[in-house]
């Protein structure tokens, strides 16, 4: 579950707020004060995911808890509140680097489509995985062969990705059984992983008579080539 750190003095906005991002499933530590603020956002593990700040506080300004946040923990987006039509305080903002802001009175929606992007954006690309010519996105969970969409059922995918990320290796049945129980919550019968291997093969492979890219290994499971 995300925390984000809420530095904000009104105490009305404060309640408002954390109401709004934990309806959302996000967790909120909220403090009022520039001291406060930092404090939370550079504590050892402090862990946080994104930080609202608002610019006038009742101590402190939000632009010196944006520079603390960045300076230890850049990767943490910041998005300033600020008055609307308040410009030279969004530009300043944005030039110490916060990610994004929002102008009082905000919107819910908005905000909250705001932090989420801001939180995704912050989060490290996971890299594409290849096998033979089929291409998978971890991020999207989109997979494609020959530059064309494959469409796979939930556990397809998450067994195409057991291959994958095993590429070269053997992967055993009970490796099979333990990636599809998670997914599924349910025990898979041994028939029914020999029919999401048929599945994959007559969706990936070229020719599903003879595979290629997930290969048999008797008495041992499948390797994934290419």
């Amino acid at each position: 579950m995300a925390r984000i750190l809420l530095v904000e003095d009104d105490k009305l906005i404060v309640e408002a707020l954390s109401e709004l991002l934990a309806s959302e499933g996000y967790e909120v530590d909220d403090s009022p004060t520039q001291d406060g603020a930092v404090a939370l956002a550079c504590a050892p593990h402090a862990g946080y995911a994104l930080a609202l700040v608002d610019v006038t506080l009742a101590q402190g300004n939000g632009f010196a808890v944006c520079a603390a946040i960045k300076a230890a923990t850049p990767q943490v987006p910041v998005i300033f509140l600020t008055a609307s039509g308040d410009e030279l305080n969004t530009v300043t903002g944005l030039s110490m680097g916060a990610d994004d802001y929002v102008a009082k009175p905000f919107r819910p929606r908005e905000l909250l489509a705001r932090v989420a992007a801001a939180i995704r954006r912050s989060q490290p690309k996971v890299a594409r995985l290849t096998l033979g010519d089929v291409v998978i996105d971890p991020d999207r969970a989109h997979v494609e062969k020959g530059g064309r969409e494959v469409v796979l059922s939930a556990l397809e995918y998450r067994l195409l990705l057991l291959f994958a990320k095993n590429k070269g290796r053997v992967v055993t049945r009970d490796m099979m059984h333990e990636a599809l129980w998670d997914d599924a919550g349910a025990y898979i019968e041994e028939n029914t992983l020999s029919v999401y291997i048929k599945r994959l093969r007559d969706k990936l492979e070229d020719d599903p008579c003879a595979p290629a890219l997930i290969t048999t290994v008797r008495g041992m499971g499948y390797r994934a080539v290419g």
